[in-house]
Protein backbone atom coordinates (compact mmCIF):
# COMPACT_ATOMS: atom_id res chain seq x y z
CA UNK A 1 0.00 0.00 0.00
CA UNK A 2 1.32 3.68 -0.71
CA UNK A 3 0.12 6.47 1.32
CA UNK A 4 1.36 10.09 1.88
CA UNK A 5 0.10 13.76 1.53
CA UNK A 6 -1.57 14.93 -1.75
CA UNK A 7 0.35 16.31 -3.74
CA UNK A 8 3.60 14.24 -2.77
CA UNK A 9 3.63 11.96 -6.23
CA UNK A 10 1.71 8.66 -4.05
CA UNK A 11 -0.21 7.42 -7.34
CA UNK A 12 3.42 7.88 -9.60
CA UNK A 13 5.14 6.38 -6.22
CA UNK A 14 2.64 3.43 -6.64
CA UNK A 15 2.57 2.82 -9.73
CA UNK A 16 6.45 2.94 -10.51
CA UNK A 17 6.30 0.13 -7.95
CA UNK A 18 3.74 -2.41 -9.41
CA UNK A 19 6.55 -1.92 -12.79
CA UNK A 20 9.20 -2.84 -10.49
CA UNK A 21 7.76 -5.61 -8.89
CA UNK A 22 6.48 -6.93 -11.77
CA UNK A 23 9.84 -7.18 -13.59
CA UNK A 24 11.19 -10.57 -14.59
CA UNK A 25 8.45 -12.57 -16.01
CA UNK A 26 5.95 -11.30 -12.48
CA UNK A 27 2.31 -10.14 -12.74
CA UNK A 28 0.86 -7.09 -10.63
CA UNK A 29 -2.12 -5.94 -10.26
CA UNK A 30 -1.64 -1.79 -9.13
CA UNK A 31 -5.51 -0.50 -7.50
CA UNK A 32 -6.70 2.44 -6.79
CA UNK A 33 -10.02 3.42 -4.64
CA UNK A 34 -11.00 7.14 -4.69
CA UNK A 35 -12.35 7.26 -7.81
CA UNK A 36 -10.15 9.70 -8.98
CA UNK A 37 -8.56 7.67 -12.15
CA UNK A 38 -5.34 8.91 -11.32
CA UNK A 39 -3.61 5.67 -12.69
CA UNK A 40 -5.38 6.22 -16.54
CA UNK A 41 -4.89 9.99 -16.23
CA UNK A 42 -0.79 8.92 -15.29
CA UNK A 43 -0.54 6.35 -18.29
CA UNK A 44 -3.14 8.36 -20.54
CA UNK A 45 -5.65 5.82 -20.79
CA UNK A 46 -9.21 6.14 -20.78
CA UNK A 47 -10.98 5.89 -17.68
CA UNK A 48 -10.91 2.42 -16.00
CA UNK A 49 -14.04 0.75 -15.47
CA UNK A 50 -14.58 -1.92 -12.39
CA UNK A 51 -12.75 -4.70 -14.49
CA UNK A 52 -8.95 -6.06 -14.45
CA UNK A 53 -7.56 -4.67 -17.44
CA UNK A 54 -3.60 -5.27 -18.65
CA UNK A 55 -2.34 -1.43 -18.36
CA UNK A 56 1.76 -1.81 -19.13
CA UNK A 57 4.40 -4.49 -20.19
CA UNK A 58 7.51 -4.38 -17.86
CA UNK A 59 10.80 -5.84 -18.04
CA UNK A 60 11.41 -9.38 -18.47
CA UNK A 61 8.30 -10.07 -19.58
CA UNK A 62 5.79 -9.25 -16.60
CA UNK A 63 2.69 -7.66 -17.03
CA UNK A 64 0.80 -4.79 -14.52
CA UNK A 65 -2.94 -5.01 -14.42
CA UNK A 66 -5.18 -2.26 -13.21
CA UNK A 67 -8.21 -1.81 -11.57
CA UNK A 68 -10.38 1.42 -10.27
CA UNK A 69 -12.64 0.10 -7.59
CA UNK A 70 -16.13 1.01 -6.76
CA UNK A 71 -18.09 0.52 -3.95
CA UNK A 72 -21.29 0.04 -5.26
CA UNK A 73 -19.81 -2.72 -7.76
CA UNK A 74 -17.89 -3.71 -5.11
CA UNK A 75 -21.09 -4.16 -3.10
CA UNK A 76 -23.00 -5.97 -5.64
CA UNK A 77 -20.03 -8.55 -6.34
CA UNK A 78 -20.31 -8.93 -2.55
CA UNK A 79 -24.34 -9.73 -2.78
CA UNK A 80 -23.78 -11.94 -5.14
CA UNK A 81 -21.02 -13.89 -3.99
CA UNK A 82 -22.01 -14.19 -0.26
CA UNK A 83 -26.15 -13.93 -0.78
CA UNK A 84 -26.62 -15.02 -4.57
CA UNK A 85 -28.44 -11.43 -5.45
CA UNK A 86 -27.21 -11.04 -8.78
CA UNK A 87 -30.37 -9.66 -10.40
CA UNK A 88 -31.74 -8.74 -6.75
CA UNK A 89 -28.49 -7.06 -5.86
CA UNK A 90 -28.79 -4.79 -9.44
CA UNK A 91 -32.32 -4.11 -8.67
CA UNK A 92 -31.75 -2.25 -5.30
CA UNK A 93 -28.95 -0.45 -7.15
CA UNK A 94 -32.03 0.99 -9.72
CA UNK A 95 -33.97 1.50 -6.39
CA UNK A 96 -31.08 3.74 -4.62
CA UNK A 97 -31.20 1.14 -1.60
CA UNK A 98 -27.13 0.92 -2.23
CA UNK A 99 -26.36 4.48 -2.07
CA UNK A 100 -28.73 4.72 0.79
CA UNK A 101 -26.23 1.52 2.64
CA UNK A 102 -23.01 3.45 2.19
CA UNK A 103 -24.41 6.77 2.90
CA UNK A 104 -25.71 5.82 6.29
CA UNK A 105 -23.06 3.25 6.81
CA UNK A 106 -19.72 5.24 5.78
CA UNK A 107 -17.64 3.09 6.88
CA UNK A 108 -19.60 0.09 4.86
CA UNK A 109 -17.36 1.64 1.85
CA UNK A 110 -14.00 1.32 3.27
CA UNK A 111 -14.86 -2.49 4.27
CA UNK A 112 -15.66 -3.06 0.37
CA UNK A 113 -12.94 -1.40 -0.26
CA UNK A 114 -10.52 -3.25 1.20
CA UNK A 115 -12.31 -6.26 0.81
CA UNK A 116 -12.33 -6.61 -3.10
CA UNK A 117 -8.05 -5.49 -2.57
CA UNK A 118 -7.78 -8.22 -0.16
CA UNK A 119 -9.62 -10.62 -2.71
CA UNK A 120 -7.76 -9.86 -5.43
CA UNK A 121 -4.15 -10.53 -3.12
CA UNK A 122 -5.38 -13.84 -2.46
CA UNK A 123 -6.81 -15.01 -5.34
CA UNK A 124 -5.29 -18.27 -6.58
CA UNK A 125 -5.98 -19.88 -10.23
CA UNK A 126 -5.08 -23.45 -10.19
CA UNK A 127 -2.04 -23.87 -7.76
CA UNK A 128 -0.63 -20.43 -7.56
CA UNK A 129 -1.78 -16.85 -6.68
CA UNK A 130 -3.31 -14.72 -9.35
CA UNK A 131 -0.88 -11.70 -8.46
CA UNK A 132 2.85 -11.49 -7.97
CA UNK A 133 1.97 -8.78 -6.19
CA UNK A 134 -1.22 -6.22 -5.23
CA UNK A 135 -0.23 -2.48 -5.06
CA UNK A 136 -3.15 0.03 -3.75
CA UNK A 137 -2.95 3.95 -4.47
CA UNK A 138 -4.34 3.99 -1.06
CA UNK A 139 -6.09 7.12 0.58
CA UNK A 140 -4.07 10.05 1.90
CA UNK A 141 -2.07 10.08 4.92
CA UNK A 142 -4.74 11.76 6.76
CA UNK A 143 -7.63 9.76 6.04
CA UNK A 144 -4.95 6.12 5.49
CA UNK A 145 -5.66 5.01 9.84
CA UNK A 146 -9.17 5.31 9.54
CA UNK A 147 -9.45 3.43 5.88
CA UNK A 148 -7.18 0.57 7.09
CA UNK A 149 -8.52 0.31 10.65
CA UNK A 150 -12.67 -0.06 9.57
CA UNK A 151 -12.68 -3.65 8.76
CA UNK A 152 -10.93 -3.98 12.31
CA UNK A 153 -14.08 -1.83 13.86
CA UNK A 154 -16.98 -3.47 11.77
CA UNK A 155 -15.55 -6.84 12.47
CA UNK A 156 -15.79 -6.01 16.23
CA UNK A 157 -19.44 -4.60 16.09
CA UNK A 158 -20.45 -7.35 13.64
CA UNK A 159 -21.54 -10.41 16.28
CA UNK A 160 -21.84 -12.94 13.39
CA UNK A 161 -22.26 -13.41 9.63
CA UNK A 162 -20.51 -13.29 6.28
CA UNK A 163 -19.48 -9.06 7.26
CA UNK A 164 -18.34 -10.55 10.36
CA UNK A 165 -16.15 -12.99 8.74
CA UNK A 166 -15.18 -10.69 5.69
CA UNK A 167 -14.17 -7.97 8.21
CA UNK A 168 -11.81 -10.28 10.46
CA UNK A 169 -10.49 -11.54 6.84
CA UNK A 170 -9.67 -8.55 5.46
CA UNK A 171 -8.34 -7.14 9.02
CA UNK A 172 -5.60 -9.89 9.02
CA UNK A 173 -4.39 -9.80 5.82
CA UNK A 174 -3.95 -5.98 6.27
CA UNK A 175 -2.07 -6.82 9.64
CA UNK A 176 -0.22 -9.51 8.27
CA UNK A 177 3.89 -9.88 7.10
CA UNK A 178 2.42 -10.10 3.65
CA UNK A 179 1.74 -6.35 3.69
CA UNK A 180 3.34 -3.18 3.73
CA UNK A 181 2.49 0.51 3.83
CA UNK A 182 4.88 2.63 2.22
CA UNK A 183 4.33 6.39 3.18
CA UNK A 184 5.54 8.82 0.49
CA UNK A 185 6.95 12.47 1.44
CA UNK A 186 8.72 15.51 -0.10
CA UNK A 187 11.23 17.34 1.81
CA UNK A 188 8.97 20.00 2.43
CA UNK A 189 7.68 20.99 6.18
CA UNK A 190 3.72 19.90 5.96
CA UNK A 191 4.24 16.43 4.24
CA UNK A 192 7.24 15.54 6.39
CA UNK A 193 4.56 16.47 9.37
CA UNK A 194 1.99 13.98 8.11
CA UNK A 195 4.34 11.06 7.35
CA UNK A 196 5.55 11.85 10.94
CA UNK A 197 2.24 11.93 12.07
CA UNK A 198 0.91 8.41 9.82
CA UNK A 199 3.99 6.54 10.79
CA UNK A 200 3.12 6.95 14.23
CA UNK A 201 -0.72 6.64 13.44
CA UNK A 202 0.01 3.04 11.81
CA UNK A 203 2.40 1.75 14.37
CA UNK A 204 -0.44 2.55 16.98
CA UNK A 205 -2.97 0.33 14.86
CA UNK A 206 -0.92 -2.36 14.13
CA UNK A 207 -0.06 -2.17 10.41
CA UNK A 208 3.16 -2.92 8.95
CA UNK A 209 5.15 0.21 8.18
CA UNK A 210 7.47 -0.58 4.97
CA UNK A 211 9.85 2.40 3.97
CA UNK A 212 9.25 5.87 3.95
CA UNK A 213 9.92 7.21 0.27
CA UNK A 214 11.12 10.95 -0.37
CA UNK A 215 10.08 11.81 -3.79
CA UNK A 216 11.46 14.34 -5.98
CA UNK A 217 14.90 14.71 -3.61
CA UNK A 218 17.80 16.84 -4.49
CA UNK A 219 21.21 15.25 -3.17
CA UNK A 220 22.10 17.00 0.15
CA UNK A 221 24.34 20.40 -0.29
CA UNK A 222 28.13 19.40 -0.13
CA UNK A 223 30.15 20.84 2.61
CA UNK A 224 31.12 24.53 1.87
CA UNK A 225 28.67 25.18 -0.63
CA UNK A 226 28.31 29.08 0.25
CA UNK A 227 29.27 31.51 -2.64
CA UNK A 228 30.16 35.16 -2.29
CA UNK A 229 29.51 38.10 -4.75
CA UNK A 230 32.77 38.21 -5.43
CA UNK A 231 33.16 34.98 -6.79
CA UNK A 232 29.95 35.12 -8.66
CA UNK A 233 31.45 38.48 -10.22
CA UNK A 234 34.42 36.39 -11.31
CA UNK A 235 32.40 33.47 -12.46
CA UNK A 236 30.21 36.04 -14.60
CA UNK A 237 33.42 37.74 -16.35
CA UNK A 238 34.89 34.27 -17.01
CA UNK A 239 31.68 33.08 -18.98
CA UNK A 240 31.90 36.45 -20.73
CA UNK A 241 28.58 37.59 -19.44
CA UNK A 242 27.47 40.73 -17.84
CA UNK A 243 28.97 41.15 -14.20
CA UNK A 244 27.82 44.68 -12.93
CA UNK A 245 26.57 45.46 -9.08
CA UNK A 246 23.06 44.48 -10.11
CA UNK A 247 23.37 41.62 -12.06
CA UNK A 248 25.62 40.22 -9.25
CA UNK A 249 23.11 41.51 -6.50
CA UNK A 250 20.59 39.50 -7.65
CA UNK A 251 22.43 36.46 -8.30
CA UNK A 252 23.87 36.45 -4.75
CA UNK A 253 20.31 36.69 -3.15
CA UNK A 254 18.93 34.02 -5.54
CA UNK A 255 22.07 31.72 -4.30
CA UNK A 256 21.52 32.73 -0.84
CA UNK A 257 17.69 31.90 -0.71
CA UNK A 258 18.45 28.47 -2.27
CA UNK A 259 21.42 28.02 0.32
CA UNK A 260 18.51 27.99 3.23
CA UNK A 261 15.71 26.37 0.89
CA UNK A 262 18.11 23.15 1.04
CA UNK A 263 19.65 23.51 4.63
CA UNK A 264 15.39 22.74 5.44
CA UNK A 265 15.90 20.40 3.16
CA UNK A 266 18.76 18.43 5.20
CA UNK A 267 16.76 19.30 8.20
CA UNK A 268 13.78 17.24 6.98
CA UNK A 269 15.89 14.97 5.69
CA UNK A 270 17.35 13.90 8.99
CA UNK A 271 14.16 14.19 10.60
CA UNK A 272 12.91 11.33 8.40
CA UNK A 273 15.99 9.46 9.32
CA UNK A 274 15.73 9.90 12.76
CA UNK A 275 12.36 7.54 11.97
CA UNK A 276 14.81 4.56 11.99
CA UNK A 277 12.60 3.24 8.95
CA UNK A 278 13.88 2.04 5.44
CA UNK A 279 13.71 5.29 3.48
CA UNK A 280 14.64 5.49 -0.52
CA UNK A 281 14.91 8.71 -2.03
CA UNK A 282 13.61 9.39 -5.92
CA UNK A 283 14.98 11.71 -7.50
CA UNK A 284 13.77 15.22 -9.35
CA UNK A 285 12.04 14.83 -12.73
CA UNK A 286 12.14 18.66 -14.09
CA UNK A 287 10.62 17.79 -17.19
CA UNK A 288 8.35 15.56 -15.53
CA UNK A 289 7.69 11.78 -15.26
CA UNK A 290 6.99 10.10 -18.27
CA UNK A 291 7.30 5.94 -19.24
CA UNK A 292 11.19 6.13 -18.86
CA UNK A 293 11.11 8.29 -15.38
CA UNK A 294 8.25 5.70 -14.09
CA UNK A 295 11.15 2.93 -14.98
CA UNK A 296 13.66 4.54 -13.44
CA UNK A 297 11.88 4.97 -10.28
CA UNK A 298 10.65 1.10 -10.51
CA UNK A 299 14.59 0.33 -10.49
CA UNK A 300 15.21 2.49 -7.98
CA UNK A 301 12.32 1.25 -5.47
CA UNK A 302 12.92 -2.12 -6.17
CA UNK A 303 16.62 -2.57 -5.81
CA UNK A 304 15.89 -0.41 -2.29
CA UNK A 305 13.81 -3.87 -1.64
Amino acid sequence: MVTGKGGTGKTTVAAALALGLAAGGRRTLLVEVEGRQGIAQLFGTNPLPYEERILADAPGGGEVRALAVDAEEALLEYLDMFYKLGAAGRALRKLGAIDFATTIAPGLRDVLLTGKVKEATTRTTGQRRAYDAVVLDAPPTGRIGRFLNVTAETARLAKVGQIKTQSEGVSALLRSPMTAVHVVTLLEEMPVQETVDAIAELTSLGFPVGRVIVNAARPPLPAGHAVSSAELRRGLLAAGLPADKGTVSGLHAEARDQVIRRELEDSLRAELVELGLPMTELPLLPDGVDRAGLERFARALVGAD
